[in-house]
């Protein structure tokens, strides 16, 4: 246009642009509108006009927080304590696609049993077409694994069969597609020299279409060059995007496509602007009919119900002139050669060695219990309309009604007889393939079978709004199938040798006569320990607890596990990780106990923690080599005292 307006001049320009802004890499002025902009008319102002769908977003859930949490997937799987520091990858790194995934299943199979009411609802109306259902990705790793997931039911580890029979790929069907930015750069600016990429461009264009356009003589209007590459292909002639009712993308939706039959949108991925949030939600707007009522003269509703697109964006800079902290004092913490004989050596224990020839068996006594928590994964969400406060936050207050989202259409699709079979066959698959279980699995099945029964029945507790139905979803069917593998021992009572522990191989015993470090944390010193102080991690707790300890008659020894490098190994969220109790104590008595004791206030992870020490006090035990071992845990320093004479009678 500067070279037209040097050479002839331009006397008037009108731009029509759909989004006059700014896009990336242009300095200070990202996301700022055109400066000649004289008339806008906004995405709000085409859905209040009746123009295009209206987005329904989520407003509320079972959490109660102020920002539910499908409302931005992305943000609310990125939270701390969902992933495991290996799954989010590091500061600057991606996260693990599993683990997103993991995290993203329900509320995905909570839009997904809307589409496939939606889908039936269509049918009945004698609709050909499927509506749509779009998931947004991060990255091109991202995509494929849900893809994956999706179309050829390829499962991830600790995640189980997405059981969406419609978006299952067949031979000669193809329901699920993905898309990646790279494709669809190179066919927008002709530097495609791949068939299959053409292919995938003359899908997305023809997505929502059962037949091609016809001339005067009802032949078929076909693109350029289509029936060469689908004769090359070998593919059908009709349009190639007719069956797709899956897309799986990473930018194709910034790219100006669009499609009347979407009805479902997924968000995977962080949005730094507004402008990208319209972008995205806006390709899935254009309404599928534009017929006038009769009775009203107006065009009928149409909705959109979209997950992890969140039309607000909150800048945050840090403050960069606060003051430097003050600098703290230090403590040396280490053991006292003065006082050798008071020295406390333990087994570093790794893992477990089974060795099961006809039974297995779980100590229900200690297997921790599964709490289906609405408040930690919603099972249910308000969405409604797009309707802002002045802050660009949602509200429910405005036109148009709340709708419920919920997983009761996948529900009712879903049996718990079903779930126990899927986990029964995989902890089957699981000891035989790498437990070196010489029982035949048509042996092991039905075992496991009662055991999963037992657990899903007695130990599983649902609060409602969630349903015991719900461990077909991750991540609850992950922490399902683990805590099981976790709880399953041979059955020393019918003659199986007893679970025994694997000691690291490359370090002896840890002892106390290691410990040499220095802290900022406070300190008490101590006399019946060889280490000159105890490291408190609580501000009153631990100092009492240390208190009651080192003056009660019945104790012999102890240490406060810190830089002690005492842990005991234990899964959780798919994830080797290491607990690591308060203090080990040697009582007094003819066959000195060593005591593992635990001083614990709320901790979601109690259940999981004592399972994982009792099991390393059995299997230490059993061992034998290291002298007699127990755990306890107390709620409260003053019942220390008792703990101590109870396991010291003992």
């Amino acid at each position: 246009m500067d070279r037209i307006q040097k050479n002839r001049g331009i006397n008037l320009c009108v731009d029509l642009s759909a989004t006059p802004y700014f896009l990336g890499r242009v300095g200070q002025q990202t996301n700022r509108p055109f400066p000649w902009v004289v008339s806008d008319f906004s995405l709000m102002d085409a859905i209040e006009s009746g123009l295009v769908k209206i987005p329904q977003l989520a407003v509320r859930d079972t959490s109660g927080a102020e920002i539910p949490g499908y409302f931005n997937i992305w943000r609310w799987i990125m939270q701390p304590g969902r992933l495991t520091p290996a799954e989010r990858g590091g500061k600057h790194a991606t996260p693990k696609p599993e683990a997103v995934l993991k995290w993203a299943h329900t509320p995905i199979g909570m839009l997904a049993g809307l589409w496939e009411a939606e889908w039936e609802l269509w049918k009945k109306r004698g609709e050909s077409r499927p509506p749509v259902f779009i998931i947004v990705c991060k990255n091109t790793a991202m995509a494929n694994v849900v893809y994956e997931w999706l179309a050829n039911d390829k499962c991830p580890s600790g995640i189980p069969s997405a059981k969406l029979p419609g978006f299952r790929n067949a031979p000669e069907q193809v329901n699920t597609i993905v898309v990646h930015s790279k494709v669809v750069h190179e066919t927008d600016t002709g530097e495609s020299k791949g068939d299959e990429s053409r292919w995938m461009r003359l899908t997305l264009d023809t997505v929502g279409k059962t037949s091609w356009p016809k001339d005067m003589q009802g032949i078929d209007i076909f693109p350029e060059g289509f029936v060469d590459l689908a004769n090359k292909l070998g593919r059908p002639l009709h349009p190639p995007g007719r069956d797709v009712r899956c897309i799986v993308s990473v930018a194709m939706l910034t790219e100006g496509w669009d499609c009347n039959t979407v009805t479902h949108i997924i968000g995977m991925r962080p949005f730094g602007s507004q402008l990208l949030c319209e972008q995205v939600v806006g390709r899935g707007l254009r309404r599928a009919s534009y017929e006038i009522d009769e009775a009203t003269g107006l065009m009928g509703e149409e909705v959109a119900k979209v997950f992890g697109v969140p039309f607000e964006v909150v800048p945050f800079k840090a403050n960069s002139s606060a003051p430097p902290p003050e600098p703290v004092k230090r403590h040396h913490v280490h053991s006292i050669p003065q006082r050798k004989h008071l020295e406390i050596k333990f087994p570093r224990v790794e893992g477990y060695t089974q060795s099961v020839r006809n039974r297995i068996c779980v100590d229900w006594k200690n297997v921790p219990s599964l709490i289906l928590k609405p408040d930690q994964i919603p099972p249910e969400v308000q969405v409604k309309g797009l309707n802002q406060t002045n802050k660009g936050r949602l509200s429910l207050m405005g036109p148009g009604p709340e709708v419920k989202v919920s997983l009761t259409e996948r529900r009712a699709g879903l049996r718990v007889q079903e779930l126990v079979f899927d986990v029964a066959k995989a902890l089957t698959k699981d000891f035989i393939e790498h437990r070196g279980c010489a029982v035949p699995s048509h042996e092991l099945f039905p075992q496991m079978v009662g055991i999963v029964n037992k657990y899903i029945h007695e130990e599983v507790a649902v609060q409602l709004p969630a349903d015991l139905r719900d461990l077909h979803f991750a991540p609850y069917y992950g922490w399902l199938v683990e805590v099981l593998l976790e709880c399953i021992r041979p059955d020393s009572l019918s003659g199986e040798a007893p679970e025994i522990p694997r000691y690291e191989s490359s370090r002896g015993p840890g002892t106390t006569n290691e410990v040499d470090f220095w802290t900022s944390r406070e300190v008490r010193e101590v006399s019946k320990s060889h280490l000159n102080y105890v490291v408190a991690d609580t501000k009153v707790w631990e100092q009492s607890a240390a208190y009651f300890i080192d003056t009660h008659p019945a104790v012999d020894a102890f240490a406060k596990n810190a830089g002690m490098g005492f842990a005991i190994p234990y899964l959780h969220n798919g994830q080797m990780h290491d607990y690591i109790p308060d203090f080990i104590i040697r009582l007094k008595g003819e066959k000195p106990i060593c005591l593992i004791l635990e001083t614990k206030g709320y901790d979601p992870l109690e259940e999981v923690k004592t399972a994982a020490a009792r099991r390393w006090v059995a299997a230490v035990n059993a061992e034998a080599s290291f002298g007699v071992w127990n755990y306890c845990v107390v709620k409260n320093p003053s019942e220390i005292p008792a703990c101590l004479i109870e396991y010291g009678d003992s």
